[in-house]
């Protein structure tokens, strides 16, 4: 039986439908996971949308993912390979009357990731674009409720110019930043007094380069913090200003440098203070390091000396 083409009105649930199979995938994929994001037109508030759930993966192996083929299998999907997109492992549950698909890449493949993330955002910014997408699905959907084919290509051209506008737009820093600190994020027990790995940080400097660390903990207080790890990376190829900083905790959530990070950074040069230190990868909250230095002693000793 031909695929029924619907698009409904943006349903409040969806959210909630992504995270309750996001938890089932991250379980499934253990330490092989780096992200999930929720994507497609389910993913933006106010679009009218085919009620699928999309679900973006990143993980460190696409390997790894074909080995958990038998557990996706038992909770409903079905694995398709690349499906016509290279680098690409697509699984879609429900058969022709589908309710979720997952599309999951390599960490490193910032190609298909960013181009994802662009079009959910600028689609989440921009009501104008937004509603014209929705009108157009809703008449496509119409126009060939039993004709997949004719409806995506139907949409094909807007689709398009569409993500082409939303790439030239969209700033992808801190997300390419959270993955590029997710790849190197993993514990490693170099003997019994020393492990590392369970703490990481990214950071980008005003050159363009990236550079990470993680934490390195040992028995006797000689460690290091992921973010000085990082710093250390940085000057080491030459580089000292840092624009952003992400340093993340061992549940992948954004946490904050230490006091001695924050004071190593703040000596980094003049303008260190105006780096940007992520708060929150969700919303993308962040604060300067000069206000988490309020009357930092160089300063006042600077000044006391005028």
């Amino acid at each position: 039986m031909p695929q029924h083409v619907i698009v409904s009105e943006y349903d409040p649930a969806w959210p909630d439908m992504y995270q309750q199979e996001k938890e089932q995938i991250v379980r499934i994929l253990g330490e092989n996971c780096l992200a999930v994001y929720h994507i497609g037109s389910t993913s933006v508030p106010g679009l009218a949308a085919k009620p699928v759930i999309d679900i973006m993966a990143a993980v460190r192996s696409l390997e790894k993912v074909e080995e958990s083929a038998d557990r996706f299998s038992g909770i409903g999907y079905e694995s398709c390979g690349e499906f016509g997109i290279p680098g690409r492992r697509y699984l879609r549950k429900g058969g022709d009357e589908r309710t979720h698909q997952i599309h999951i890449f390599q960490g490193e493949d910032w190609g298909n990731l960013g181009r994802h993330l662009a079009f959910r955002d600028y689609l989440r910014a921009h009501e104008r674009e937004r509603q014209a997408y929705g009108d157009l699905k809703k008449e496509l959907a119409r126009r060939f409720p039993y004709d997949i084919e004719g409806y995506c290509d139907g949409k094909d051209a807007f689709v398009r110019n569409l993500e082409s506008e939303a790439l030239t737009w969209y700033d992808g820093t801190w997300d390419r930043l959270y993955l590029k600190a997710r790849m190197v994020q993993y514990e490693r027990q170099l003997s019994k007094t020393v492990e590392a790995g369970g703490v990481s940080a990214a950071l980008l400097t005003d050159k363009g380069g990236i550079y990470t660390g993680v934490c390195i903990d040992t028995a006797c207080s000689l460690g290091m913090c992921a973010e000085r790890n990082a710093i250390a990376n940085m000057i080491t190829n030459g580089e000292s200003r840092i624009l952003k900083l992400i340093a993340l905790m061992p549940d992948g959530r954004a946490g904050m440098p230490c006091g001695a990070c924050r004071e190593l950074m703040m000596q980094l040069g003049e303008t260190a203070g105006e780096t940007e230190i992520l708060l929150d990868q969700e919303t993308k909250e962040t604060v300067r390091l000069k206000d988490l230095m309020p009357r930092w002693w160089y300063e006042k000793r600077m000044r006391e000396n005028d």
